[in-house]
């Protein structure tokens, strides 16, 4: 009998959520307590620090929940997405914000040193070409301007790779890590369980693959934070462990870089 190597699952040839831009605007405009709203969104404001005028880039923008916050607060907002569906969404919930239909590293929109900071929000790790995004980012971005990226922990969030586990011995939640260095693509199913459910991707790096990417497209990193999850466990026997472990394994991971010249 001859042997024939299993062939590779095949990938959606692209990464956009448009495919899912009704259900994602739903979540994000109906669920108060989501991650966007509790954790990111404050901790963006107070890192964008907006003045009026100030002019911000919301790249990979989806449906515009980041530019409005951020126009809320006096910011001239551009959202630029690869999602056609979600730009139209994005529009027609912010009328008086510009929005482009654009691969992230084809802004042929904005011409050189445009903006004084870009934004890219839980969407790096859906986008294959990360290095042609962050020399294009560079490009409009004015000198001393920066890029704020804000992903899913690198090291702690790993698709296929990263799970809790519970060890009843101590009574202690732990995050079990089966791989990290190597750098791996990941289908994503949104709605599990749903046939014919829509599908992204997800490219997993590691931190030194942000910082060296960033580093070859001309960014010096100039602050790093990492952000926990707000939530609180129900009363039961694994309470207390539970929410130990928010407060010790951050979900997100948080990378300003600047471009000094």
């Amino acid at each position: 009998m001859k042997f024939e190597p299993k062939k590779k699952p095949e990938l959606p040839q692209s990464s956009s959520w448009g495919g899912v831009a009704e259900w994602y605007d739903n979540h994000l405009e109906t669920d108060k307590d989501s991650y966007q709203e509790k954790v990111i969104a404050p901790n963006l404001l107070r890192l964008l620090d907006i003045k009026n005028g100030t002019r911000v880039l919301d790249l990979a923008c989806g449906q515009g929940f980041f530019s409005r916050k951020i126009a809320d607060k006096g910011a001239l907002v551009t959202g630029a997405d690869i999602g056609k569906e979600l730009i139209a969404v994005a529009q027609k919930r912010s009328p008086k914000i510009t929005y482009h239909a654009t691969p992230a590293h084809k802004l042929g929109f904005a011409q050189g040193e445009t903006f004084d900071v870009v934004i890219i929000i839980l969407a790096i790790q859906n986008i294959g070409n990360m290095g042609e995004v962050f020399k294009e980012v560079w490009r409009v971005l004015r000198k001393g301007g920066r890029m704020i990226l804000v992903l899913n922990h690198p090291a702690f969030r790993i698709p296929k790779r990263s799970s809790w586990g519970f060890s009843s011995a101590d009574k202690k939640q732990y995050r079990r890590i089966d791989g990290y260095l190597s750098e791996n693509t990941v289908p994503i199913v949104m709605h599990p369980g749903q046939s014919n459910s829509e599908s992204t991707v997800s490219y997993h790096r590691s931190m030194q693959d942000y910082f060296k990417s960033l580093n070859k497209a001309g960014f010096v990193v100039s602050r790093l934070e990492e952000w926990i999850s707000h939530k609180k466990s129900q009363n039961g026997p694994r309470q207390v462990a539970e929410d130990t472990a928010r407060k010790e394994i951050p979900l997100f991971l948080m990378i300003e870089a600047k471009k000094e010249n």
